[in-house]
């Protein structure tokens, strides 16, 4: 499709939602096409970023990670200290945080994508990409329904920086903490190559900066709008838990998860009142206008490949739940709204990239 029809279709939704939903909704439809056109414009890959930094020792996706998490946190934190209605992206330290950060960091090698990897990429009509995000929706859900069991586990008490600290004091901290990783990554990388007689790669790349700026904007929009930060996986995880609902698989009122009153009543409406569900159709529709047109080059794979690929991303779904979300909800929003358990996932889902990138390899791709 060329981008003016797809244009007017996606302004005609808009108007919809305008008229039969709310306003906010609408809005966040446009914060969320906003954040498809920087992903899938700029190719803003998490995945790609630690791959690149692991096999190529090429700094400048991280960078573009870490400059991205600092202008949120520039941004959002002021509101979440002067707006007490707001709300930062809060998740326990548990047993279900580190086994879920750290299968995630596998999964997403082995998928090729994270959680908004696998939505902008979809929306971009790449085959593998397409046909995992009604898996990761399953392993949403999935995870959500055996949430209570993981967390019978083991778990501490939310912490939230900018309610200890204040937010002064939490972005102080915040920003000292992204310096020093932006330092010490630099040093590794320099330390890598001249031993090798090679010139450094520059952590400074355009894609990344100009992806990093846009997506710490339109999360910014996002929690003001929303009054919630940004996230990828409550989304998918309520479709499959309406769908399931639906055909009479489950009773809500006997699970932990779904049996808290936000998430039963949300069972009940529908899908356009979440949040999180508007933001991803709009990530959804914003990577197909980017698209719109071009012929996406794609590597063929063997039916092995197809199917470790399938799991993997039945797992991303299912890890990300137990995790307290994705790249997005987890990390990027728990680190920019001053989470604890956003600087706990992001080692976790490294040290699993490490292992996910071995069977990456092993694969053949």
């Amino acid at each position: 499709m060329k981008r003016l029809p797809l244009a007017a279709l996606m302004a005609a939704f808009f108007a919809w939602l305008l008229w039969s939903v709310s306003m906010r909704q609408a809005l966040l439809y446009v914060v969320g096409i906003g954040l498809g056109v920087a992903l899938a414009g700029q190719r803003f890959g998490f995945t790609t970023a630690w791959r690149i930094l692991v096999e190529d020792k090429n700094p400048s996706g991280v960078f573009g990670q870490l400059l991205a998490f600092g202008l949120a946190a520039l941004l959002c934190m002021p509101l979440l200290g002067h707006y007490p209605e707001l709300t930062a992206a809060l998740g326990p330290p548990s047993v279900s945080l580190l086994v879920g950060a750290f299968v995630f960091g596998l999964c997403m090698q082995v998928a090729d994508g994270c959680g908004s990897g696998v939505f902008y990429k979809a929306g971009m009509g790449i085959p593998l990409n397409t046909a995992i995000l009604p898996l990761f929706a399953i392993g949403s859900f999935l995870g959500s329904w055996h949430l209570g069991w993981w967390l019978d586990l083991g778990r501490a008490e939310p912490v939230g920086f900018v309610t200890a600290w204040g937010w002064q004091t939490a972005l102080g901290a915040t920003l000292v903490a992204l310096i020093v990783i932006g330092v010490a990554v630099t040093a590794y990388t320099r330390r890598y190559h001249r031993a090798r007689g090679e010139a450094a790669p520059s952590p400074f790349a355009r894609k990344w900066i100009i992806g990093a700026v846009l997506i710490a904007i339109f999360a910014a929009l996002n929690l003001l709008i929303a009054g919630q930060p940004w996230g990828i996986v409550y989304g998918p995880g309520l479709w499959g838990a309406k769908a399931a609902h639906a055909m009479g698989m489950i009773d809500p009122a006997q699970n932990w998860f779904w049996s808290q009153p936000g998430n039963a009543a949300l069972l009940q409406q529908t899908v356009l009142l979440d949040v999180t569900t508007i933001t991803n159709i709009g990530i959804l529709a914003g990577a197909l206008w980017v698209g719109a047109g071009k012929t996406t080059a794609h590597k063929a794979m063997t039916g092995r490949q197809w199917a470790v690929a399938l799991l993997a991303g039945l797992l991303l779904g299912y890890s990300s739940r137990l995790a307290f979300g994705c790249n997005i909800g987890a990390m990027f929003s728990g680190i920019s709204t001053g989470s604890i358990h956003g600087w706990i996932w992001a080692p976790m889902a490294f040290a699993g990239t490490i292992f996910g990138l071995r069977i990456r390899r092993r694969l053949g791709y």
